[in-house]
């Protein structure tokens, strides 16, 4: 297990007032609409999540970094757990021709406004029990999803992730001090789990998660 930091360029990118996200509209409200994985997270208003999640190609230095590091090539199979609208897919379609790509996701409105040429590749499914065979991946990631889900479905999903795939990525929220969880507490809208990275590696050792992983942290 390794930490790779394929992630933060994206995330320090994003100018965020944490006091203007829980004063400028009710948060309980903000997050009730956000969990329904609709419209409004999408493409809504920023305060109910992305506030437009539009194609960029924002996403290619991380699939680059991905096709880089795990020596993908034509004819291996990545797996994205929690893929939304499938732009990190495409982009790693682009960076490694003839990579065979596959995305779940619980979002029909992600799925349904996925990015065109990777949407056949796309299924509804749930992280804690994933229609694969075991190890019939080469690469499995999961990026700023699992912590979606409470404790007893994180178990599974930990679980699932290491069982299909012979190498895996996951990148999930966390904090390193009581600022940074104050910080991610004001911004996050569908977050469940939100661990120190010690007890994140007690998470990946109780469920036999093997794989490599990094945090988003709220600074």
């Amino acid at each position: 297990m390794a930490y790779l930091d394929f992630l933060s360029p994206l995330h320090k990118a994003t100018q965020r007032d944490y006091l203007g996200r829980v004063n400028g509209f009710p948060k309980a409200e903000a997050a009730k609409r956000a969990k329904q994985f609709d419209f409004d997270y999408w493409d809504g208003e920023r305060h109910l999540g992305y506030g437009g999640y539009h194609y960029d190609g924002r996403w290619r230095k991380v699939a680059d970094g991905l096709r880089d590091h795990y020596g993908l090539k034509a004819g291996d199979k990545v797996l994205d757990i929690g893929c939304g609208k499938a732009f990190l897919l495409y982009d790693l379609t682009q960076a490694v021709p003839g990579l065979e790509v596959v995305g779940v996701d619980i979002s029909d409105y992600a799925l349904e406004h996925a990015k065109a040429e990777v949407k056949s590749c796309l299924s509804k499914a749930s992280a804690t029990s994933l229609p694969f065979a075991d190890a019939q991946f080469d690469l499995v990631i999961s990026l700023n999803a699992l912590h979606n889900l409470p404790c007893f479905e994180l178990d599974l999903a930990l679980r699932e992730m290491q069982r299909v795939g012979k190498a895996h990525y996951l990148v999930v929220e966390s904090w390193r001090n009581e600022e940074e969880k104050a910080n991610l507490l004001y911004w996050q809208l569908t977050c469940e789990s939100f661990y120190s990275p010690e007890a994140w590696q007690w998470w990946f050792e109780h469920t036999g998660y093997t794989g490599d992983h990094s945090f988003i942290y709220f600074e």
